[in-house]
Order: C-alpha cells, then structure tokens, then sequence
C-alpha cells in the first residue's frame, strides 16, 4: 500500500513491472532534485552510476550511486505514448534482491488521466536504504516529471520526452488490406540527394572568430583521429538566427521562445543533414574560449569530435537581462543517397543481431517496407507530429499497404532524437514493447526510415512485416 516501508538488503536489488510499460528513475538528494540530466533513467539513457535498465528491469544499488544521491524514484509510463494509463491495467511492481527472492509487491490503484506514476522510492536513512510504495500519479507526461525534479527539459512539444532523452513508441496490428493509393504524406525532409551548396574553410562575415575558432576545433579531432571540419554558410546562418532568439529571450533552449527547433533552422537555410549535433552555450567571451568549453566534458567533446561531422556553423548573440553572449554551434553530416543506406542497413543489422542473439531468424530488407518508413520518418518532420496515426488517419499498415507490402501482419516502431542506429536499437530494446516487435517470431521482413528536422532532429521508423 502507499506509504509502506520495507528495508532493503546489502547489494542490488531487481525492479520490475509486467505488461505494456516503460520503466524509468530519478536519482536525486535529499532536496528531491538530480545533479543533471545523467540522472534520469530510462529506455534511451539506461545506464548511471548504481542504476541499470536492461530488458525491462531496472538494476538499483544503493552502494554504487554517485556521491550525494540519497534516493532513488521509479516511475511507470505506457511503453506507446498514444495510450493512456487509464487503458492499461495497473501496473504491478515486484522488487527483488540479487538471487531473486522477491522482496515486495505493490499495485497502485487504477490509473485516471495520469500518463505517468511514481511506483516507489529507494531512500537512505542513516546507513540503511529501504524502500517505500508511492502511487503517485503526473497528467502531463515524463516531461513534466522530469522538471520537478529538475533535469533541463529544453522542448515542450507533447509528443517528444524530456531533451536527456528522445521519445520511442511501439504498434502492431493486423493489416489492412492492399490498397492502390500513394502513401499518406508529404515526403518534404530531408532529401535523398547528395548535398548542395557550397563549403568553405572561413565563416561568411560577421561569424566570431572564425580561425580561431577552426584551428582549435580541428586541432582537438584531429588528435581524436576524425577529419576537419569546415563552415558551411547555411549552417552558419541557422547558428546566427537561434543564437538570435536565445538572446532575445534571455535563455538557452533547442527550441526558441518562438516555437521554432534549432533544427528546423537548419532544414529552413537548406542544409539537410545525415547526424546533426548541437553546442548551445553562455558566457564564453570568444571562440576559442568557447571551443575550449565544449571541451571540458565527455559528452560535448563527443561531439565535437564527431567523426560522422563534415560542417559546422558558428554564431554569437548577446541579450537577456544582462547582457549576455549566447553561442550556438551546429555540427552536421550531409544527407547523400549512400550516407542513408548505410545508416538504414546498420540498423537492421544491428535489430538482426538482437533477433539471432535470441535464437530467431534474421529479417529480410523489403523496399516496400522501407519507401513506407521512410515516408512515415520524412511525414513526421514536414507536419510536425510524432505519432503512429498520421494526421490524415493513417496507420502503419494502411501506409505499409499504400506502399505495395503483401504482408498480412505489420508492426511499427518509431522513435527521434537519437543520433546513431546504435542508440536507436538501444532505446529499442530497453523499452518492453519496442523489443517486443523486434523479437517478434512471425515477423519476417523489416524497413527502415530516417528524416532530419523537426523539434526533436532526428527520426526514425522501423516496419516490420510477416
């Protein structure tokens, strides 16, 4: 019941909840607040000092947390974003220790409008962790649940999770029937031609530093054995306009008081884009200060070093109350016929590799299951939705249908935001509905789409048939 207390033994302990949900967890101080965004737990960002998500269970132990954290908060969200809690039956938590033994149950009472709940918290007292049911219930999402506890939620957009982390969503259904109409949606997007446009190795006028700027930069991935980049004008303008708009609020964000992603800057100036990535920054005085910055921490000097990055864009903008320089950087790989097939066959052969990992035959590339994911991916971006239903009404065996796919049975998965099909099988495959289409036995074929742009950079769709 909600309130119980039960002590916790020495060593890990198992997290679990059966059916059609996604587990997550906040590890947070005695203030209820995380030390970043590296503290929130879930299908896309599984691993943190003493909390591991692996398969739909969540690994906690207590002695290996960082340093300070004193609890730990599990919630529960519906593993396909377009169903509500109150549809799904209420989720039963079961905690285990380390050899299996089951240390308690709790089943909340069914939920209402909640489309998320806070199941249990680990907590320390003195020098013994126990364990408490919650119950507690949030109308407005991971995103919502992730302020309160303080990671930096940069996109308000309903249908994207909080920016430490992209959405991902699962379907399946029967299919259909063929159909002779096109695909629903338009494929504006990313485009599947090679780049145009032109590139150079110094910034249009009025980008800060720019040599400077280039030899740090290039300096630093060549030592990490990545090829230099170059500015691309188109690049540069976007940096220009959302450094602009993060000034004139006075605030960084991926997306602008405006309402407008930095990523869809980048789609507007014309550069479609392979892998994007971003450096959004205050305070540096110039751009080698600024290069400098992005390399102080693992994850900014990832990117930066990027080896899949061919160009970037640099700008500067100062605003907000005090006056401050808002730095944007943008980082991207040119969208080209062959970059595009590579990524889709990584991903299926990294979804493969899981399929055989579990004793099932791989999925054969069907073109027609690919023209209808990429569509969706490519649909997505241009109407500025996240959802298995297309705005039209369409589902993914009405546009696997449209596509020409003779199969009887379709499933979908579709997630944005990851930046690698790595990442993407990843999140996939931490979350149990996801897996559950890509270890689907009567699930013979499979294709796979990506488009640039849009509020959350990058999405995916994979279209399973059997």
């Amino acid at each position: 019941m909600p309130g119980g207390n039960v002590p916790l033994p020495g060593g890990p302990v198992g997290v679990r909840v059966g059916g059609a949900f996604d587990l997550s967890a906040l590890i947070t101080d005695d203030g209820g607040k995380v030390a970043g965004d590296g503290d929130f737990v879930f299908y896309n960002q599984p691993d943190a000092p003493g909390a591991r998500l692996r398969d739909g269970v969540l690994t906690v132990d207590p002695a290996r947390l960082r340093t300070g954290a004193t609890r730990v908060t599990v919630a529960v969200s519906p593993a396909d974003p377009g169903t509500a809690l109150s549809d799904l039956p209420s989720p039963a938590l079961r905690i285990t220790d380390a050899s299996g033994r089951v240390l308690a149950r709790f089943t909340p009472p069914r939920p209402g409008r909640e489309t998320v709940l806070l199941l249990a918290e680990f907590y320390r007292r003195g020098d013994r962790w126990k364990l408490r049911a919650l119950g507690q219930g949030y109308a407005d999402g991971l995103a919502g649940l992730a302020r309160d506890f303080g990671v930096d939620v940069d996109d308000d957009h309903p249908t994207t999770s909080p920016a430490t982390g992209p959405a991902t969503s699962p379907t399946t259904g029967p299919m259909a029937g063929p159909t002779t109409t096109p695909a629903t949606g338009p494929t504006a997007g990313p485009a599947t031609g090679p780049l145009t446009g032109p590139a150079t190795d110094s910034a249009p006028p009025g980008a800060p530093d720019p040599a400077a700027f280039l030899d740090a930069v290039n300096s630093a991935r060549a030592a990490a054995g990545s090829p230099p980049v170059r500015f691309d004008p188109r690049l540069v303008a976007a940096a220009r306009e959302h450094a602009a708009a993060m000034a004139a609020a006075g605030a960084l964000s991926v997306q602008t008081r405006d309402g407008v992603a930095v990523y869809q800057r980048i789609i507007a100036a014309g550069y479609r884009y392979l892998t994007v990535g971003e450096h959004l920054v205050s305070g540096p005085r110039t751009a080698r200060e600024f290069a400098a910055y992005c390399l102080e921490t693992d994850g900014a000097r990832r990117t930066l070093c990027d080896a899949a990055y061919a160009h970037v864009g640099l700008a500067r903008a100062t605003g907000g109350p005090a006056g401050g320089a808002y730095w944007t950087a943008l980082w991207a790989g040119p969208l080209t016929p062959d970059g595009l097939a590579r990524t889709v066959a990584e991903v299926v052969g990294l979804t493969n590799r899981r399929r055989t990992g579990a004793g099932l035959p791989p999925l054969a590339a069907d073109p027609r299951l690919t023209a209808a994911a990429q569509a969706h991916s490519a649909d997505m971006v241009a109407r500025d939705f996240y959802a298995h239903t297309d705005p039209d009404g369409g589902r993914p065996w009405d546009r696997a249908g449209a596509a020409g796919a003779p199969h009887r049975t379709v499933g979908e998965n579709i997630a944005c935001g990851q930046r690698s099909p790595a990442d993407v099988v990843e999140g996939w495959m931490n979350s149990p509905g996801h897996r559950a289409n890509i270890l689907k036995p009567d699930f013979t074929h499979i294709g796979v789409g990506l488009a640039g742009g849009g509020r959350a950079g990058t999405y995916w769709t994979q279209v399973f048939g059997g």
